[in-house]
């Protein structure tokens, strides 16, 4: 009831506008400030990097200055008249043809020789360049994913309630590895791109001034369709990276709910609703490649008219002498750097683009805050005796404050007592945790520990003092003695084991396969619903809370187990504060009082003796609960 009712007011909201909602900030934003940061601890490495590419970019241009002097001057040239009498036509200068009578060995094995160092270099220095940059890249990441997984584990309970937990992987995963072509590839690629452009141009300019203003034709179709792309694409990008977190959260849940799956027997219409997904996806991905395929044949085009006009002017350039045949040749290779950049440009805009969407999904995560925070003059108790008190406390999930799930409740827990809490499903039983654990706040009144309010303390130093045991508690993957360190982090085995005996319970866990070493598999899989209760009762035990939560601690257990953890619980209990959320009554009589639920309200108060005598709404639940354990 708690997701339906504090979701109702959204469904008409789709995953990423609730991204929005929840971060309080639009998804299209400017970007370059604030990848630009990210450079920052690795400004070395890939400024390393630019500097290996200058060097390569260098090498580039030498090529064409050997070709040239090969056919300039590694080739013996003779010219000869085309026309008896040395006059043309019209009183025109005598034509001339210089043909090839010999070859310089010499000048052409040093241009050669020229031409393989070059290549070798190229090969050393953009070995080295990869090494700089993926270094950057791996650190850059790395950090990034660190970053990005610390905040998500700041972040208040409530946003993991109402956020796919595959979309929060899909951030931390998939969209982190997008930003790598962006933020590591791409510096030094655009930067080299830049600079073959650039001097492409400025050498084109000096050796044929006509050369250079022919293709300077291209450069306004080449801006405009640069900005058409750039605009398409970036739309379509979002809607793919949008269509594949999608898939990706279907998938994470449906990992972690297979058992679920397979018991509805629900597998052909889950795998219809994932192949639904991953059409979309594919259907967005066909939609991106026809909005943006034309654009490296466009420029393909562009190379190809650019080429056409060298020919053209070029050949009349060498006609009328202003040219040789070997700086037609070497121009040649300059026009092709001078128009390969345009050609690598799509693929540059496609990384961008791809990289911004992927970003600023990231940075919609990261500017996500929490809602419940630490005040600025938050204290820390050192101890605390344990009372707990519920003073006129109204709390609603829904923000604008309706339908509340507690209505001004007023409850106090004497120190070192224990109260049982029961009602009807849905009636704000387990939101009294959520509150008292501080994972929401109210949103009027106060919840107290020893008269203070919990607000006033840190989150940290009130969950310290407040140890919870819920009906499906988490074990994570590693042996049983991994999850007890997360109580107490630098326990011996033998002091695992003395509390364990204190529970009686050591003789189960030593039966175990590798006793205290045996692994509990995903989730605590490896173990019986009532092993994993058991271990988290050692658990709690070792934190050794002042306050104790146990919320439906012996539910879903075998008569023989249950009796294990009643034993448990009366030793865990002993000199704390316990507060017993359960729908199995039978376990909560000896408590020292119950309070009944309804509809968020206090209804009644007191031992279970004399709410039997009042007849109200406490004995009816437990004669039913009665007739229910009869049939």
């Amino acid at each position: 009831m708690m997701a339906a009712e504090r979701n109702s007011n959204l469904k008409v909201l789709s995953d990423i506008e609730l991204e929005e909602k929840f971060a309080n900030q639009q998804l299209n934003r400017n970007m370059f400030w604030r990848l630009l940061p990210l450079l920052k601890p690795v400004k070395n490495y890939i400024l390393t990097a630019v500097v290996m590419e200058i060097i390569l970019v260098g090498f580039v241009f030498l090529r064409p200055y050997f070709i040239q002097q090969a056919i300039d001057h590694g080739l013996i040239y003779q010219a000869l008249d085309l026309q008896a009498g040395g006059v043309q036509a019209g009183g025109a200068a005598a034509a001339s043809q210089k043909l090839v009578t010999g070859i310089d060995w010499q000048v052409i094995g040093w241009a050669l020789a020229g031409l393989a160092g070059m290549w070798a270099a190229r090969f050393v220095f953009a070995g080295l360049s990869q090494y700089f940059s993926g270094t950057a890249a791996i650190r850059i990441l790395n950090q990034l994913r660190v970053n990005l997984f610390s905040h998500v584990q700041q972040l208040s309970v409530a946003y993991f309630d109402r956020t796919k937990s595959g979309r929060i992987v899909s951030r931390i995963d998939r969209d982190i590895d997008a930003l790598e072509p962006l933020l590591i590839q791409g510096p030094p690629e655009i930067f080299s791109a830049l600079l073959r452009f650039v001097m492409a141009a400025a050498i084109l300019l000096w050796v044929s001034p006509t050369l250079f203003y022919h293709l300077v034709l291209v450069i306004p179709l080449l801006i405009l369709s640069s900005l058409l792309f750039r605009r398409l694409s970036g739309h379509h990008f979002a809607r793919v990276a949008e269509n594949r977190a999608r898939f990706t959260a279907h998938l994470v849940e449906t990992v972690a709910g297979v058992r679920i799956i397979k018991q509805t027997v629900q597998e052909d219409s889950n795998l219809k609703r994932y192949r639904g997904l991953v059409d979309a996806f594919i259907h967005s991905l066909v939609q991106s490649n026809i909005a943006s395929g034309w654009f490296t044949h466009f420029t393909g085009v562009l190379t190809i008219l650019g080429l056409m006009l060298l020919l053209v002017a070029g050949g009349q350039e060498v006609t009328l002498g202003h040219l040789t045949l070997g700086q037609f040749a070497a121009s040649l290779f300059y026009v092709y750097m001078f128009l390969g950049p345009l050609q690598e440009l799509g693929d540059l805009v496609e990384r961008y683009t791809n990289g911004v969407a992927s970003a600023q999904r990231i940075f919609l995560l990261l500017d996500t805050r929490a809602e419940v925070v630490d005040s600025a003059d938050a204290s820390s108790l050192p101890s605390i005796k344990g009372e707990v008190e519920f003073s006129n406390v109204l709390f609603s999930y829904l923000p604008d404050q309706s339908k509340p799930v507690i209505k001004h409740l007023n409850l106090k827990v004497p120190a070192g007592q224990v109260l049982a809490i029961v009602g009807p499903t849905g009636h704000g039983k387990s939101t009294l945790i959520q509150l008292l654990t501080r994972f929401y706040d109210v949103q009027q009144g106060q919840v107290l520990i020893d008269g203070v309010d919990i607000r006033q303390l840190t989150q940290r130093n009130l969950r310290q003092h407040v140890g919870v045991v819920l009906q499906d508690n988490v074990l994570f993957s590693g042996s049983i003695i991994d999850n007890l360190k997360l109580a107490k982090p630098h326990a011996q085995q033998a002091e695992f084991e003395q509390a364990a005996a204190e529970l009686g319970i050591d003789d189960l866990i030593s039966r175990l396969p590798h006793g205290y070493h045996t692994e509990v598999g995903a989730m605590g899989s490896h173990l019986s619903h009532g092993q994993r209760q058991l271990v988290c009762l050692l658990r709690a035990y070792l934190a050794n809370p002042t306050i104790l939560i146990l919320d439906e601690a012996t539910s879903a257990v075998d008569i023989q187990t249950e009796r294990r953890i009643q034993h448990a619980l009366r030793r865990l209990c002993e000199g704390r504060t316990a507060i017993i959320i359960a729908h199995r009554l039978a376990t909560i009589r000896d408590a020292d009082l119950i309070a009944v639920i309804h509809h968020g309200e206090l209804a009644e108060l007191g031992p279970h003796s004399q709410l039997i005598q009042n007849n109200g709404k406490y004995a009816d639940l437990y004669h039913a609960y009665e007739a229910g354990e009869q049939l």
